[in-house]
Order: structure tokens, then C-alpha cells, then sequence
């Protein structure tokens, strides 16, 4: 009954040794605590499990047998009801989370609550109330206007003054492991002649960080840059998937549809802010020009030392650094506030494209084989310009944690079926 109120109240940290057998290395260690959904064939209805090693604290049960009265958040189907909490209670659930994996006393109470991963079934993490999809890289912008718009400067006039997006479909957001089938739409035909309508036949990848957001706010009001923080609860891996041909031929003057909204696929786990403390990093390019005064604070230089890798099948195709995006997710929620628009808890915020400098590091097909002239060889040696139906492509990330650890952001997997 000691912690009955945790989530409203703060708890000491103890030592970072658990007393279950998880190795120092292990990415989704002490350290990490990731957020899920889970069941299991025993229990099917679909609570928060938090993942520790290769298995799943079912956290609202450890909470409920504790007399945890606040746990209650955690027997719920989404991460919603936690996320409206808010920045005090996450914090609080976190250090009430290392507390009792880390002090023996509480052994016998918690170790019924574990559950192998294996045994698991995931689902999406959180209902998604808005998605928003960011452009924050200025590689992948530069390049994809040089190959969309060779004639055409590369950056839009806007980009290096703000966070350039546009709203997603959030009711396609769906959880990894999520086949996603081939698109129809309309896509450019020859010269002259009607558009062709069908399956797309350039369709792509995008490797992106989600931010997902609780903490709701009215209508109206602003969240300055500085309290973004309190609003930006986790990272999943996003990957945008696109069909090129339909974008290209839909996209002037209004932007992304039917090419972006038919999957998008994220991680089913969540690992909070918090856990990347020790991987903030300065984002680079803000000093010329330097950002309207409502984008810079303290929090101007606070990107993320995230290492991504991207493979189709089984060979590696690229592998981005996070810490090359221009602008921080604190300055994507800033801006997309700035004019009163509300947040909701579970919006999702996407990063857009994280691509660097080198070829080996685009993170996706139409920048990798350059709009598919420069097609790339896989490991069994068919080659790629874009994906084939029964390609599965996984994304996988990491960041430097305390005393050499790794923090690690769950997979993100997806394979492409045939039309329909």
C-alpha cells in the first residue's frame, strides 16, 4: 500500500540492477522499458505490458496486486488513458517501474506478472488521434527535389524557416507485423494522353521516428517550445510507406494523398523520452537563418542520436542517423501548435525521411536508386529500384545509453502483399 498513488507522486531511484537475468547489452534493458499492448492466449483482453529483456511485465496487474490504485491506467487497451496523465505521471510510472525490478523485496510479487515476449500477442501501442507527418530532413528534402524537380531549386522557399508537414490518415496507422497491400491510383501517363489507373508500380519506403504525444490541449492555445517536452511521451520507428507514381501525378498543388494514406506502419513499442536523456544531441544547420523567436529555446538543440538500419528481405540497404534532421520534435510540436491547433492524447508525429549525406545512408528506395535509375543489388542478387510484392522490409534503431548501454526503439516490420 506503500505506493498506491505512484503515478502522482515521486519515488526514489535505486540502483540499476535488476534482479532478473537480463545481460548488461541488452537493448530493451533497465535502461529502455518500453510501453506496449499486449495479451496472451491465457488472458486475451489487451492491457499495457512493459518490455524488460525477452519478457513482458503486465504492468497493471504488478500495479493492482501492489494496492497501485493509479496503476489502473495500465488495465486499459491503449496507451491513452496513461498518456493523458501527462509528464509527472510518466515519470513517476517510470521510476515505480525501475523501483520494483530492481529491489529483491519486491520479487515475489512482480515475478508472477512476467510473461515471455514469445507468449505475447502485440498490438497497436495507442489509438491514434491525429498523424502528423513532419519533412525534417534537409538531405532527403534536397534529394527528393532534385529528382522530382531537377529544374527547381531544392528546397521550398518555406523549409529552412519552419517544420514543413502535412496530416496523415490516421485510421491506416497500423501496428508492425502488419502486411500492407499493394495501392491502386491514378499515376501519370505518356505524353499526352489520360492518366493510367491501377496498382502502383513504385512503391517505397520511408524510415522515419514517430513522437508520440499525450497531454491534450484546447483549442486556441499554443504550447511554447519549451513545454514541449512535458507533451512528447516516446519514440516508435514509422515507416511512411509511399507509392511514388500515384505521388507524383497527385501531389501539385496540395501535397500527399492517396500516395502516403493507405499504411502506415509503427513499432508496437514504445520507449519514452526519458530513456534517451543521455542521446540528446545539437541539430545542425539553425544558425543560418536562425528560426523565428517561437522555434528557438533551450530545446532548439535537442535532436536525437538515434541509429537506424533499413532492410529488404535480408540485406541491409541503408542506415540512417536521426541526428541529422533539421528540426527537433520539440520544434515540430511547437510549430504544429502555433497557430491554436489542439493536441490529442495519441497523436502521432512523424520525423519525415532521415537521410544523410552518403548514398549507404537515404532512408528510402527513391533516394537509394535515385528514381530508379541506379537500381541497388540485394544479397541474392536481384536488384531493386523499388519493392516487389512478398518484400518484407525491417527497420530497426538504436541510441547510446549510461555506462556504454543501448537504449534500443523495437522493430518496425511490413510485408508488401499483392493488389487486391
Amino acid at each position: 500500500m506503500q505506493y498506491r498513488d505512484a503515478l502522482c507522486s515521486t519515488v526514489t531511484r535505486v540502483p540499476d540492477t535488476t534482479w532478473l537475468d537480463v545481460p548488461d547489452d541488452h537493448p530493451f534493458g533497465l535502461h529502455t522499458l518500453p510501453y506496449g499492448i499486449v495479451s496472451t492466449t491465457a488472458n486475451p483482453e489487451r492491457r499495457v505490458g512493459v518490455r524488460i529483456g525477452d519478457l513482458v511485465l503486465d504492468a497493471g496487474a504488478a500495479a493492482e496486486q501492489a494496492g497501485m490504485e493509479s496503476g489502473a491506467c495500465w488495465l486499459t487497451p491503449s496507451l491513452n488513458a496513461f498518456l493523458a496523465l501527462g509528464p509527472h505521471a510518466w515519470a513517476s510510472g517510470r521510476d515505480w517501474l525501475v523501483l520494483v525490478l530492481t529491489d529483491p523485496s519486491y520479487r515475489d510479487a512482480i515475478a508472477p506478472h512476467l510473461i515471455p515476449l514469445a507468449d505475447t500477442v502485440l498490438h497497436l501501442p495507442i489509438e491514434v488521434a491525429d498523424y502528423v507527418d513532419f519533412y525534417a530532413s534537409e538531405h532527403h528534402a534536397r534529394n527528393v527535389g532534385r529528382i522530382f524537380r531537377p529544374d527547381s531549386p531544392g528546397l521550398p522557399p518555406s523549409w529552412m524557416h519552419l517544420p514543413i508537414g502535412y496530416h496523415g490518415r490516421a485510421g491506416t496507422v497500423v501496428v508492425s507485423g502488419t502486411d500492407v497491400v499493394r495501392p491502386h491510383g491514378q499515376r501519370r501517363g505518356s505524353v499526352g494522353a489520360p492518366p493510367e489507373f491501377g496498382p502502383s508500380t513504385r512503391l517505397d519506403i520511408e524510415a522515419e521516428l514517430g513522437f508520440v504525444v499525450g497531454g491534450a490541449t484546447t483549442r486556441g492555445t499554443r504550447v511554447d517550445l519549451d513545454a514541449a517536452p512535458d507533451h512528447l511521451f516516446g519514440v516508435v520507428l514509422l515507416n511512411d510507406w509511399s507509392a511514388r507514381d500515384i505521388q507524383a501525378f497527385e501531389s501539385v498543388p496540395l501535397g500527399p494523398f492517396l500516395g502516403k494514406s493507405f499504411a502506415t506502419s509503427i513499432s508496437a513499442w514504445v520507449t519514452p523520452m526519458a530513456a534517451f536523456e543521455g542521446a540528446r544531441v545539437s541539430v545542425p544547420g539553425q544558425a543560418d537563418p536562425l528560426p523565428l523567436p517561437y522555434l528557438r529555446g533551450e530545446q532548439v538543440a535537442r535532436g536525437l542520436d538515434l541509429h537506424l538500419e533499413v532492410r529488404v528481405n535480408e540485406t541491409v540497404v541503408s542506415t540512417p542517423h536521426a541526428r541529422e534532421l533539421h528540426w527537433s520534435p520539440e520544434q515540430m510540436l511547437a510549430h504544429l501548435t502555433v497557430n491554436g491547433a489542439s493536441l490529442r492524447d495519441g497523436d502521432l508525429l512523424g520525423s519525415g525521411t532521415i537521410s544523410g549525406p552518403e548514398k549507404g545512408s537515404r532512408g528510402s528506395l527513391l533516394e537509394l536508386s535515385w528514381g530508379g535509375t541506379e537500381p541497388i543489388t540485394l544479397d541474392d542478387g536481384t536488384t531493386r529500384d523499388f519493392l516487389e510484392d512478398g518484400d518484407v522490409v525491417t527497420m530497426t534503431a538504436w541510441a547510446p545509453g549510461p555506462d556504454a548501454s543501448r537504449i534500443g526503439v523495437a522493430e518496425v516490420v511490413g510485408r508488401v502483399v499483392p493488389a487486391v
